[in-house]
């Protein structure tokens, strides 16, 4: 009786898994069917559901992280990420546009999310790192980081005003989000943030540690998007000398260096010979559009960037560490989780001068705008030959061929969150449009003697 028992069981579990075998290998096989816009659609639509299925109950806005291992430090399912909920912002609209969720529930999430927004905390107009979802308090990202985030309130504010322009000629319930939207980028005190008149912008400011954390904004890194935002605020501005003199260190923070053959044009923060981690390419330029793009100093941003992803990728190609799996399918290196080097997961900011065999997925998605080819070769190997790097809302924040295809089966808001934005400014240059178009912006980019004719800005 025992050994038919056994048999019997046995039987099952090789039935179940042949099974199960069967369903994934016919869902591979439909998802290599896709085309390439589809399968842009499903990486889409997977990447909203970071922020539309999960996003913090409360405040509707973005958490800063999902695991869906259920394994989160410190019970942090309430914490909102500012900059990431930036990206969320961005990251609804595209689904509005593309009619992957309805209209007027968006409208409402959107008003409860701007509704919280007005009521946290905030320092002289710009808000916390962190946010507790239910309260609105600060929670501290550091000991001394508890006040004011200019970075992440500028990652936020981007999002709002591509909020604003897209409602801002709607229905009657649209205009008052329109209207909360622009409430908010006006009581943002940007000049506050120049530590009483120095010609650079300061990253954070405390009620309790003031100025102690003392981190000056100076290129070049993810941060350009703070300046302009800055130079364009109607109420609290900046002027064109802080911009020269401290982001662009006057002037000096440019290089004649070439990786590959390609150049690099500015000195990337800690990384000058590679170009640094790839989020640089991807969080300034949600909504600035590097399209033909020039300063004083920069003839052409898009030119950049795209030296800067392509270095990357032909980093990745050349493999000097001998990864496995590294190549033209699989390649991106930038800030993510990773995998430490006693298995557990960490998280640092993976560049070609800090490689640890780990692949993250944003990095090669959120790069369509400069590498379509090399971006769609990346999403189609990901959907198609390693299923198991996919979770339900997208690629998993970080993975490893190299270490017995290790993944984590976690998400970032600050990484899931450029995703579908960057890959739509590539099909359509969706969000760019309305960013770039908003009245504020243009003055702004003229004042520090930008230039775009696909903008008419002179």
């Amino acid at each position: 009786m025992k050994k038919i028992i056994i048999f019997l069981f046995a039987s099952f579990m090789l039935n179940s898994c042949q099974s199960q075998k069967t369903v994934t290998e016919t869902k591979n096989t439909e998802i290599s069917k896709l085309t390439d816009q589809q399968l842009m659609d499903k990486v889409q639509k997977d990447a909203l559901k970071y922020f539309w299925d999960y996003a913090e109950p409360n405040s509707l806005l973005g958490r800063e992280r999902y695991h869906e291992d259920n394994i989160y430090p410190q019970n942090d399912k309430h914490v909102v990420t500012t900059g990431g909920s930036g990206f969320g912002l961005a990251t609804v609209l595209v689904g509005v546009e593309r009619g992957f969720i309805p209209r007027d529930e968006a409208v409402k999430r959107l008003n409860t999310m701007m509704d919280f927004l007005a009521k946290a905390d905030r320092f002289h107009g710009a808000w916390s790192h962190w946010i507790n979802g239910e309260t609105g308090k600060v929670v501290p990202f550091g000991r001394k980081d508890n006040g004011g985030d200019l970075v992440e309130t500028a990652f936020l504010t981007s999002g709002i005003l591509m909020v604003r322009e897209y409602f801002k000629d709607g229905n009657a319930e649209e205009k008052a989000l329109a209207q909360k939207c622009d409430e908010l980028w006006k009581g943002i005190e940007w000049n506050w943030y120049t530590k009483g008149g120095e010609k650079v912008l300061y990253w954070h400011w405390s009620p309790e540690y003031q100025w102690e954390m003392n981190f000056p904004l100076q290129g070049y890194n993810e941060c350009l998007i703070t300046y302009i935002l800055a130079a364009s605020s109607p109420t609290h501005a900046i002027d064109a000398e802080t911009y020269y003199q401290g982001w662009t260190r006057n002037g000096t923070y440019l290089t004649d260096k070439s990786k590959y053959g390609l150049p690099l044009y500015v000195k990337h923060n800690y990384s000058e010979e590679y170009g640094g981690p790839l989020f640089w390419a991807h969080y300034s330029y949600i909504g600035l559009d590097p399209t033909g793009l020039s300063d004083k100093l920069i003839k052409n941003y898009f030119d950049l960037n795209k030296n800067q992803v392509l270095i990357d990728y032909q980093y990745c190609v050349e493999n000097p560490k001998n990864w496995k799996g590294y190549g033209e399918n699989y390649w991106g290196l930038t800030a993510s989780y990773t995998r430490n080097n006693d298995g557990g997961v960490g998280y640092t900011a993976h560049q070609p001068t800090e490689d640890r065999g780990v692949i993250t997925p944003t990095a090669a998605l959120s790069s369509f705008p400069y590498s379509p080819k090399e971006s769609m070769n990346f999403l189609r190997f990901m959907y198609t030959q390693k299923p198991e790097f996919i979770g339900s809302a997208g690629p998993f924040d970080a993975t490893s061929i190299h270490y017995d295809n290790w993944f984590t089966p976690r998400y970032l808001a600050i990484d899931q969150g450029t995703i579908a934005p960057m890959i739509e400014n590539y099909r359509t240059g969706f969000l760019w449009k309305l960013f770039m178009n908003a009245p504020e912006i243009k003055q702004g980019l003229k004042k520090l003697e930008f230039k775009s004719e696909k903008y008419n800005i002179k």
